[in-house]
């Protein structure tokens, strides 16, 4: 294995650091040790981008939240072997219990909830794959997800949109443009939206009396995505969550608006403090339904508005057929 130079991996550390300058000292110290370890087990020239997505890149632009995982998605070049990027994955989960974004103590309910988080992509800190699954948009590679998990229930469309826009280069390439014009966001998305987002959502109620497993997180999860994805449907914009919120809240009858603006500000202090608060998770599955249907309902009624058409140009008649001369 040819291994580069330190001054690689110190050039790369550079042009990453000041790109993480918004995130916090956790985040950052995570960053700089998975670049070592790509530069020893891979080599950094074998990267061709590298992305931050997701919650910490929202804390940039001011959204606060103690919930949050690091999402950053690696894209290698092909001739990397899929074999040697499933041997460095166990040191990236290493770097993650290290860094605190993943327990390091698992039981038989720990390995439960792991194994829901691997296979919806929830909580998860990194994504590895190859280019060419990203050029062809293949969801459950780009993110190591369970194909027949994501092909049912994963609205892979949004998820993929929200990435495109809501992300930062911190290495490397800009390949976001290579899938922009494949992904077509569909009612049928928002109901696999609605599906999933409920899922999870009963999952967290079950969850509920493993006091220390703190469920909460899964149910603002669940919000948070039905937001997200429900605002992507009817605006195609990733605005931050008091924005959505807004939004949301003005699609209710003005009667019910005091409602659900309770419920929002209960929902972003538990992003900022979480607790199990049974009142609110009992709630979140009701307002799942309702996000999802105000979205569908608001997208169908700006497609019944005509938008006039230009005037046509008066033809004039000595150029029309037969030809006048």
């Amino acid at each position: 294995m040819i291994k580069l130079q330190k001054t690689d991996s110190q050039d790369v550390k550079e042009k990453i650091s000041h790109k993480l300058k918004a995130v916090n000292e956790k985040t950052r110290n995570y960053v700089k040790d998975i670049v070592i370890l790509v530069n020893r087990e891979i080599g950094v020239n074998k990267i061709i981008s590298i992305l931050l997505f997701g919650s910490q890149q929202n804390k940039a632009k001011g959204e606060n939240t103690s919930i949050s995982d690091c999402d950053l998605l690696f894209i290698f070049k092909d001739r990397v072997s899929s074999h040697h990027i499933r041997e460095i994955e166990k040191y990236f989960i290493a770097l993650e219990i290290k860094h605190n974004f993943e327990s390091g103590n698992k039981n038989v309910i720990r390995n439960l909830i792991s194994s829901i988080q691997h296979a919806t992509g929830m909580f998860i800190s990194h994504f590895l794959t190859k280019e060419k699954y990203w050029k062809n948009a293949t969801f459950h590679k780009i993110f190591q997800v369970n194909k027949v998990f994501s092909a049912i229930f994963a609205p892979r469309n949004i998820v993929l949109s929200n990435v495109i826009i809501n992300s930062t280069v911190l290495y490397g390439s800009d390949l976001r443009n290579l899938i922009r014009k494949k992904i077509r966001v569909s009612v049928f998305e928002m109901f696999k939206s609605m599906v999933m987002n409920l899922f999870i959502s009963f999952f967290s109620l079950l969850l509920f009396p493993f006091k220390k497993l703190k469920s909460i997180k899964f149910q603002l999860e669940a919000i948070k995505w039905s937001l997200r994805s429900s605002n992507y449907y009817c605006f195609r914009d990733t605005e931050n969550l008091d924005k959505i919120i807004e939004r949301f809240i003005s699609f209710e009858k003005y009667s019910l608006q005091q409602k659900a603006h309770l419920f929002y500000q209960d929902f972003l202090k538990l992003r900022k403090e979480p607790y199990n608060n049974l009142r609110f998770i009992l709630r979140c599955p009701i307002r799942i339904l309702k996000i999802h249907i105000k979205a569908i309902k608001f997208r169908k009624a700006v497609k019944k508005i005509q938008i006039p058409s230009k005037p046509r140009y008066q033809t004039d008649p000595s150029h029309s057929f037969p030809l006048q001369f």
